[in-house]
C-alpha cells in the first residue's frame, strides 16, 4: 500500500495571506519513446481560506512514481473582483504550472506556491 500523496498551499504575497478562492488542477503528464507526450487532467480543487486544499490533490493507491503537473489559475484569482485592484491593470502570469518528478510514490509531494501579480516561487516543503 502506498502511502504517498500530492499537496499544496498558495500563499499571496501582494496582500500577505493564504490564497483563498485560487483553482489548482492535477495533470499526469505521460510519455512514450518516440510519441508524443500526453496529459491526463487527475483533479481539480480550490484552495480554502488556509490557502491550502481540503484533501490531498493525490494520495494512497492513486499514487504513482510519475511525472505531474500542478497548473495554478493564478489569472482567475487576481481577476476576481475582490482582488482586480492589486493586479495594476496587467496580468502577467494567467496559468502557473508546476512540473515536477515524484520519484518514489510512497513519498509525500508537498509543492507550495507564492504568488503575486508580478511573479511567483515555489520549491519542495514538507
Amino acid at each position: 500500500m502506498s502511502g504517498g500523496r500530492i499537496t499544496t498551499h498558495v500563499l499571496d504575497t501582494s496582500l500577505g495571506k493564504p490564497a483563498e478562492g485560487l483553482q489548482v488542477e492535477l495533470w499526469l503528464i505521460e510519455s512514450a519513446e518516440g510519441s508524443a507526450e500526453g496529459r491526463t487532467l487527475l483533479r481539480t480543487a480550490i484552495t480554502n481560506a488556509d490557502g491550502r486544499l481540503d484533501a490531498p490533490l493525490l494520495g494512497g493507491e492513486e499514487m504513482l512514481a510519475a511525472v505531474y503537473e500542478i497548473v495554478f489559475c493564478a489569472g482567475e484569482y487576481f481577476q476576481d473582483e475582490k482582488r482586480r485592484h492589486i493586479l495594476g491593470g496587467e496580468l502577467v502570469f494567467d496559468r502557473i504550472p508546476i512540473r515536477f518528478c515524484a520519484a518514489d510514490a510512497s513519498s509525500h509531494y508537498h509543492i507550495p506556491l507564492l504568488v503575486a501579480p508580478g511573479g511567483y516561487s515555489t520549491y519542495r516543503g514538507s
